[in-house]
């Protein structure tokens, strides 16, 4: 059996390992991130853009996917107190919103999130 891919409209694939992250992370871009909302069931507002495109952000200037509670107070510092709470992130992306932010946003999965 081969890698999971993900089917785009148009016929497009996207390779994905096993927990779901792209194997490529150039293959990103906001039609991708859809799709990855779509199988979590999700729907991307601007509120979960906001946050996805501050994780990638992360990602340029560190260089990793950020953990929980980093990801908390990289949010709380650029989109405002209210926002940087564990449970705004929860209500956006669930109950591990560290790892599927970084999986929406096209980035390798955070190293301390189990």
């Amino acid at each position: 059996m081969g890698r999971p891919a993900l089917t785009l409209p148009h016929g497009r694939h996207v390779a994905l390992d096993k927990d779901g992250y792209l194997a490529r992370l150039s293959d990103w871009d906001i039609e991708v991130a859809a799709a990855l909302a779509h199988q979590e069931g999700m729907t991307l507002t601007p509120a979960h853009w906001d946050v996805i495109n501050l994780v990638r952000q992360f990602y340029q200037e560190f260089g990793l996917s950020p953990a929980t509670r980093a990801l908390v107070k990289y949010t709380g510092q650029h989109l405002g107190a209210e926002k940087g709470k564990s449970l705004y992130l929860m209500t956006l992306f669930g109950g591990k919103p560290a790892l599927t932010i970084s999986r929406l946003a096209g980035l390798p999965r955070p190293a301390n999130c189990f």
